[in-house]
This record gives structure tokens, sequence and C-alpha cells, in this order.
């Protein structure tokens, strides 16, 4: 009996021991992803000065939310005077919840990548200096709620992947070089009263 209670309590710590270390593997992976994004810019304020790779939890950073399982939730870095470019890593960051990059001087493209983030609620990038087209990827973002991409230099329309997201709220893509947003359904203004940019006209479905 004493030996069968034994070999019970190692594999309990034995399977703790597994999770733990999954969970660490999961914090290192995030760990990555923002690091590559503290490479990719210039931070004339020093607001990533906290982000240390050789610091195994990237929940200690500034401007960084974790949850329960010190998975990365939250980017808050708005109005940082931060310039550079996105990172196709940040697509890595499963839990994310909120990526908030507003009123920078983040150039280039907006990765296909970052439509690999399920639980994203918002997503803020306005007023930086994007360029390119919007990435039919981020049609996959089911939870999104906020969509805030106005005052860029983004190119080309809309994709109806990301006009019809199911949940969507707020679509702002005003003050950039994209084409009247037209042919939308009508009932998909009903949860969009936050919708924003030259809308042509809806049609009825």
């Amino acid at each position: 009996m004493v030996a069968r209670n034994n070999g019970r309590d190692l594999l309990t710590v034995s399977l703790i021991l597994t999770l733990a270390l999954f969970r660490m593997a999961e914090a290192n992976s995030d760990g990555d992803a923002l690091y590559a994004l503290r490479q990719s810019l210039s931070d004339p304020q020093r607001a990533l000065e906290s982000w240390d790779p050789t610091l195994v939890d990237p929940c200690t950073w500034f401007h960084i939310t974790c949850n329960g399982d010190n998975r990365v939730t939250r980017v808050d870095l708005g109005s940082y005077q931060l310039s550079g470019h996105l990172v196709p890593d940040l697509g890595k960051l499963d839990q994310l919840q909120y990526l908030e990059l507003y009123e920078n001087d983040i150039q280039g493209t907006i990765p296909s990548e970052l439509g690999n983030l399920k639980s994203l609620i918002s997503f803020d990038l306005y007023k930086n200096s994007l360029t390119g087209q919007i990435p039919p990827s981020l049609g996959n973002l089911k939870s999104l709620l906020y969509l805030r991409l106005n005052n860029n230099h983004l190119t080309g329309s809309v994709p109806p992947e990301v006009t019809s997201l199911p949940n969507l709220r707020v679509l702002d893509v005003s003050g950039n070089n994209v084409p009247p947003l037209k042919r939308i359904p009508m009932h998909k203004f009903e949860n969009n009263a936050g919708l924003k940019g030259r809308i042509l006209r809806a049609e009825r479905s």
C-alpha cells in the first residue's frame, strides 16, 4: 500500500512539474515574441528598457499585463514615439487581448501573422505611418470588438473578411488611402455604431 501511494505521489509531482515547465515554455515564447518587437523598434523614451530577455517572465516588464498563467494578455505602448516596424513574431501571442500601439511612428506593413491572435479584443494602430494593405487574415480575429487603423498610409480595400467579423463594434479606417466601404449588408451596422470611414452605400442582404 505504501509503495502504491508513493507511486501515486510521484506521478502527481511529475504532472505538476510537467505543467509548470509547459507554462514556463509558453511564457518564454511570449517573451521571445515581445523581444523581437523591441529589437525592431527605436525607443527614444526608453519605454522598453525593462524588456530584458534574460528575465524568464515577461510579466515583470513595464507596459505588459499577464493572466494567472503568466501569459501576456495586454501590450500598452500608445504614445511613446516608437518608430520601426511590426514583426510577425507578435502572432505567437495567442492569449493577447489588447494590442495598443497607437500614436507612434511605426512604419511598414501589418504582418499577416497578426491574424493568429485569436483572443484579441482591441487592436489599436491608429496615428502611425503604416503602409500597404489591411491583411485579410485579420478576419480570423473572431473575438475582435475594436479595430482602429485610422490616420496611417494604408491602401487598398478593407477585406470583406474584416467587415464580416461577427463581434466587431468599431472599425475605423479613416485618414488612409482606402476606398469607401461599400456593399456591407445592413445587418452589419447593428453592432457597429462606431464604424468610421467613407461609406458609399449599404445593401440589404
